[in-house]
């Protein structure tokens, strides 16, 4: 077995590689100076269990990276290509709900599978019909074993599940029963991709200490329109396990303005120092991710993590 890791998060990868008690591997990845990219093995990987980190957050090269580093691998003649996939970008394109729009979660499974993975790994994937864009195994890991231990340390009174929209009312819903709290939803209504048009509560908040549940902040908007809802309606302290923090645009400002107590996020997704504030922690990922590796290699259940 053998870890390699592309650029878009080096620091989750070694931690995972740690936690298997392995070096990570030794790749290298460089830039020709038009820009296009260039991926060498530089060990043996004949024969060998392969695992490839590497999140697909924007920019594409992330995306190019991964598919250049699977291709290589499958070219090297590796055993078994693993695509361990902490964010999987282009996923909130995944029905044809519009005329003339594009299916890019399907596009990104079809580029994985012919780059030549035999196997993807993730966390949290925007809606979890994209494992059947897949005809080859597919891995889906749930931030719940990161973040339910974290909200029972912290000890909130009287808690109340919310999901921010409709979408993320079933992992909500995981939450509570986790949790033994109630569950309640808000019923959000955009006007444009990224705009938030308004927002009713749908369920009973006042007086409780709120747990705002999502999979992605991108530019907070969802997050600080639910939490000033919440806050009208009576909540007392609003905190929010969010899993893959993109931060794009003033979504930290946002957040630091808002009446969001804190916000729990975990390490799919890199964030650079300038967006670290007090509101936000970081919870790491490595040990569910290194876990699953050592399952995968090994042939043993995934499942079986996420027993109660």
């Amino acid at each position: 077995m053998k870890v390699f890791s592309g650029t878009a998060n080096l620091p989750l990868a070694k931690k995972i590689a740690q936690h298997l008690d392995i070096p990570l591997g030794d790749v290298e990845i460089s830039r020709f100076n038009d820009g296009e990219i260039f991926v060498k093995y530089n060990e043996n990987i004949r024969g060998t269990d392969v695992f490839i980190v590497q999140p697909t957050s924007p920019p594409g090269d992330n995306i190019l990276e991964l598919l250049l580093m699977i291709d290589a691998a499958r070219r090297a003649s590796a055993k078994r290509i693993t695509a361990v996939i902490p964010y999987f970008g282009y996923a909130r394109q995944d029905r044809k709900d519009q005329p003339r729009v594009a299916l890019s979660a399907k596009l990104m499974a079809n580029l994985i599978s012919t780059a030549g993975a035999n196997r993807v790994l993730t966390l949290d994937l925007h809606s979890a019909s994209i494992q059947g864009f897949f005809d080859i195994p597919f891995d889906h890991l749930y931030s719940s074993a990161i973040f339910v231990d974290y909200i029972k340390e912290i000890k909130l009174e009287n808690p109340v599940v919310v999901a921010p929209d409709v979408g993320s009312s079933k992992r909500a819903g995981a939450y509570a029963n986790r949790l033994h709290a109630e569950l309640a939803v808000v019923d959000k209504r955009r006007s444009a991709p990224n705009k938030i048009k308004t927002g009713t509560l749908i369920g009973e908040v006042e007086g409780k200490n709120v747990i705002l549940v999502d999979d992605i902040v991108d530019t907070g908007g969802t997050l600080c329109v639910a939490a000033n809802l919440l806050r009208k309606a009576g909540a007392k302290k609003i905190f929010v396990a969010c899993t893959h923090p993109i931060f794009s645009g003033g979504a930290v400002d946002k957040i630091q303005k808002s009446p969001i107590s804190q916000i729990v996020v975990s390490d799919t997704v890199f964030v650079p120092e300038e967006k670290k504030r007090e509101k936000i922690k970081i919870l790491t990922s490595a040990p569910l991710f290194g876990e699953a590796i050592k399952r995968i290699h090994n042939e043993e259940s995934i499942s079986s993590l996420f027993d109660s």
